[in-house]
C-alpha cells in the first residue's frame, strides 16, 4: 500500500497523527499521549506502522480503537448547549458583567468583579490539579438562581468548592457563620452545606462542601467547622494529593453526569 499521508491534528486535547489515503480517508491514528496506533483495519498494519516509523517514540502497542466508555459515551451524544464543561471560572459573573458592566466610575469597586477575581484564582488552581486524574467543573447553575462555584471530581473524591474574595482581610469562622474583617458576618457555610447537599442528591455521591479564601491575611476558626474544609487558595493543590475515595471509571462517570446541565434541574 503506497501513497498514504501522516496528518497531524489536534482531537479531545491531544496530539494525533492520523495515517490517511490518498482519497483522504482515515487507516489509523499514532496518540503520543498513549504510545498508541489505532487501526481501523488489520489489514494495513504494515503500511501504517511503515509511514508512522519517523514519528513514533518509545514503546507503542498496536490494535484497534478501544471500546469508548460509558462516560465517553455519554459526551460524544451530550448537545454542546447542555455540556458545561467549557465553563470558564466565573461563567456566570463573566456574563452578567458584559451585559450590564455598571458604570465607569464607582465610588466602591463593583463587588462583582472581586467574586470573579476570586472564582478565578480558585479555578486556576483546581484546573492545575487535572494532570493528577481530577477534573473540574465551574459555573454550575442550580434551581432558583444558585450555582456551585466549582465542582472538583478527582481521586479524594467530590467537593462542592465555593471561592471568597478575602484580600488582605482577617476571616473569623464561627459556624456558622463567616466574617471578613468589619463586615457583618454571614451563613456562609450553611449556605456550603446546602449546595453540597444538592450536588449529592444530583450525582447519588458524597460530595463535601469546601470554603476556599482568596488572599487572606489571617484565618481563624472556632470551633472547627462539621463537614466543611477551610483552605486558602495557595493551599488548593495539596487537594491533589487525596486518594483512595474513587476509582478511575468512577471519577470519570461522574464527571460525565455532572458537566450534563440537565443533571442540575431536579435539585
Amino acid at each position: 500500500m503506497s501513497g498514504l499521508r501522516v496528518v497531524p491534528a489536534f482531537r479531545h486535547g491531544r496530539e494525533r497523527l492520523y495515517v490517511c489515503r490518498e482519497d483522504g480517508s482515515t487507516l489509523a491514528w499514532y496518540d503520543r499521549e498513549t504510545g498508541r496506533v489505532n487501526l481501523l483495519g488489520e489489514d494495513s498494519r504494515d503500511a501504517v506502522l511503515h509511514a508512522l516509523k519517523p514519528f513514533l517514540t518509545g514503546p507503542v502497542t498496536v490494535g484497534p480503537p478501544p471500546v469508548p466508555t460509558p462516560a465517553e459515551v455519554a459526551r460524544l451524544t451530550l448537545h454542546p448547549d447542555d455540556d458545561l464543561a467549557p465553563n470558564r471560572p466565573g461563567e456566570a459573573l463573566l456574563v452578567a458583567l458584559d451585559r450590564d458592566p455598571g458604570p465607569a466610575h464607582r465610588l466602591r469597586p463593583d463587588p462583582r468583579r472581586r467574586a470573579l477575581t476570586a472564582e478565578q484564582t480558585v479555578g486556576a488552581a483546581l484546573d492545575g490539579l487535572e494532570g493528577a486524574g481530577w477534573h473540574t467543573l465551574h459555573s454550575l447553575p442550580l434551581p432558583g438562581g444558585d450555582r456551585i462555584h466549582h465542582l472538583l471530581i478527582g481521586p479524594g473524591g467530590l467537593f462542592a468548592v465555593h471561592a471568597l474574595y478575602a484580600r488582605k482581610a482577617r476571616v473569623l469562622v464561627a459556624d456558622p457563620m463567616v466574617a471578613l474583617g468589619r463586615r457583618e458576618a454571614e451563613p456562609l457555610l450553611r449556605r456550603l452545606r446546602s449546595a453540597a447537599d444538592r450536588a449529592a442528591y444530583a450525582l447519588t455521591a458524597e460530595v463535601r462542601p469546601l470554603l476556599a479564601l482568596v488572599g487572606p491575611a489571617e484565618v481563624t476558626v472556632r470551633p472547627e467547622p462539621r463537614g466543611v474544609r477551610i483552605l486558602a487558595d495557595t493551599e488548593l493543590t495539596g487537594l491533589g494529593r487525596l486518594g483512595g475515595v474513587l476509582k478511575l471509571a468512577d471519577v470519570e462517570a461522574l464527571h460525565g453526569m455532572a458537566r450534563d446541565r440537565n443533571t442540575w434541574g431536579r435539585v
